[in-house]
């Protein structure tokens, strides 16, 4: 099989070259995208998050849309829990509802993907944490804060288990758009606190909403478990408790 990989910064995806994907510097927005070597026929997973350019977020999604035209086959989409906006319990029936401009962005993004000329999906992951990033590495650098007293809801989902949802939703004919989440949602209060007693290190001080990101002021329960059964995925951190001292021992054992 042949596996085509573009990112910004090739040397992060060194490991996919020693697997044999061919790994191309490309920045979403440039001119060479025209270059994109796309056969007909391809599976597509998008997941070029959104860009800031003179402090606005842009979306890339059109310009890849319209290099790839009507070659793909089919494309799996990475999303955000985002766009649901102010919903408190989320699932796979809940409508979307995006209040900022990065939200209804993302939104626009999934409605230009599964209207192609491909089959599609849309993945719509909750906070996404694993080795070197989430909760407990914002807290050993000090940049974490509770919104408020730490009562908001936060959902997440292990990278590994995305990277396995997704490459299940690529070789598969499920279509639509789904909320991807482990089984245990949780107060940010809470995760925080597990984290500290992990890391020996104190809770976090609280912040005002209007110093935190959209993602860290978020307030959501969000429900995963159709899109796992539809692909008949098995995560392998189901919660918190098994994924993050997991990531921790990983990091460790790297620099170690």
């Amino acid at each position: 099989m042949r596996v085509i990989a573009t990112t910004r910064t090739p040397e992060h995806l060194d490991f996919l070259r020693r697997e044999g994907a061919e790994i191309i510097a490309l920045d979403a927005g440039a001119a060479d995208l025209r270059a994109l070597p796309v056969p007909a026929g391809v599976v597509v997973l998008h997941s070029v998050p959104m860009m800031e350019r003179n402090g606005m977020a842009v979306d890339p999604t059109p310009a890849l849309l319209n290099t790839l035209e009507d070659r793909p086959q089919r494309m799996v989409y990475l999303s955000t829990t985002g766009v649901y906006g102010a919903a408190k319990v989320v699932d796979e029936r809940t409508e979307p509802a995006p209040r900022s401009l990065r939200e209804r962005l993302r939104l626009q993004a999934e409605s230009a993907v599964m209207a192609g000329p491909w089959e599609s999906l849309v993945l719509r992951p909750a906070a996404i944490y694993g080795p070197g990033r989430g909760v407990q590495e914002a807290m050993r650098r000090g940049e974490f804060r509770l919104r408020g007293d730490g009562s908001n809801w936060i959902s997440r989902i292990h990278v590994d288990d995305l990277a396995a949802l997704a490459e299940a939703a690529l070789f598969s004919t499920v279509t639509g758009a789904f909320p991807v989440a482990d089984e245990r949602p949780c107060p940010s209060r809470e995760i925080a606190q597990y984290c500290a007693g992990l890391l020996g290190l104190p809770l976090p001080p609280s912040a005002a909403d209007s110093d935190l990101s959209e993602t860290r002021r978020a307030d959501r329960r969000v429900n995963g478990q159709a899109i796992c059964r539809r692909l008949g995925v098995r995560l392998q951190y189901p919660a918190y408790l098994v994924g993050i001292p997991q990531s921790l021992q990983f990091v460790s054992d790297r620099v170690f």
